[in-house]
């Protein structure tokens, strides 16, 4: 339902991160159905799905020769939207996650650690403005300290935002 978050927990090889393929539709089902926004996902066209979920993958998913803005700019550009609209919603989205968009923006992502790597990588995933997010083990790859802080931050966030987000991880007490 908007705004809820379902947490997807079972063992590596279970079929978390292949759910996720489903509702993205990186994956068409060979049974059963799958539906977003009440529409079976093969009815809906794959690019218009996949730019209406934001999807946070481990350790951010960044591209290693792109700046934090042109990643986080990148959904954005990939829409179409006008350039000279792409940094303040860049600014706007670095600040929601808390990182300072005149210190993080011209960073490359090697210049990071790894909770501001995570960060960048929700903000990409945010800045869109998606109806769904999807996250992989988003925080696996953190160490315990900066793991729980973001998690916190992070589920004070999408009740903010009032989004809808669906969590794949294997750690029960992150669930």
């Amino acid at each position: 339902e908007k705004g809820e978050v379902l947490v997807l927990l079972g063992a590596s090889g279970c079929g978390k991160t292949t759910t996720l393929k489903l509702i993205n539709r990186l994956i068409d089902p060979t049974k059963g159905e799958v539906l977003v926004e009440g529409l079976r996902t093969i009815d809906w066209n794959p690019i218009q799905l996949r730019r209406r979920i934001g999807y946070v993958l481990q350790e951010g998913g960044l591209f290693p020769h792109f700046t934090v803005e042109q990643n986080v700019a990148l959904v954005l550009k990939l829409r179409g939207e006008d350039v000279a609209g792409l940094r303040p919603r860049v600014f706007e989205m670095l600040t929601l996650v808390g990182l300072d968009p005149e210190i993080f923006a011209d960073r490359s992502p090697h210049e990071l650690s790894g909770g501001q790597r995570q960060r960048v990588g929700v903000a990409r995933a945010l800045a869109a403005d998606p109806a769904l997010l999807l996250l992989d083990e988003p925080f696996g790859a953190l160490d315990a300290i900066t793991r729980m802080k973001i998690q916190t931050e992070f589920a004070g966030l999408v009740r903010k935002l009032g989004k809808t987000a669906v969590f794949v991880t294997h750690d029960l007490h992150e669930a």
